[in-house]
């Protein structure tokens, strides 16, 4: 009795470590899939890292064409209020010239009027002359 008691505990005991190898395989097996689901998600982290070196990259070259054409606009704007100063005295000068233009027409009528004037006197005087 005591060797058939022996030879199940045995029996009972191959079993057990038989069940507990099962489960130690059951327990590696999922451990060789979490390393493997970790080594993927590590792969992914350092894809979205990429994507972020990427992104950022890009920003910092769209904020340094933003301020290229802010400095752009400002020069333009610069240049259209030169401009608007010299389109101003464009304007004034040629108000001055017109100005001017007046200025020596109505000189040269006054001429032509005293140069008529002294025609006459002329005329008159020769015609005196000839009368004596």
């Amino acid at each position: 009795m005591v060797a058939g008691e022996v030879k199940h505990l045995a029996s009972q005991t191959a079993k057990a470590t038989d069940e507990i190898a099962a489960q130690i395989a059951a327990i590696q097996g999922a451990t060789d899939g979490a390393v493997r689901d970790i080594s993927a998600i590590g792969g992914i982290i350092g894809q979205i890292n990429d994507i972020s070196t990427a992104i950022a990259a890009a920003i910092e070259e769209q904020g340094a064409a933003t301020n290229e054409i802010s400095r752009n606009v400002q020069e333009a704007a610069t240049g259209t209020h030169q401009v608007s100063g010299s389109i101003t005295e464009v304007t004034l000068a040629a108000g001055e010239t017109g100005a001017a233009a007046g200025q020596v027409m109505s000189a040269s009528g006054e001429l032509a009027r005293q140069s008529e004037t002294l025609r006459k006197e002329i005329e008159s005087f020769l015609a005196e002359i000839k009368a004596a």
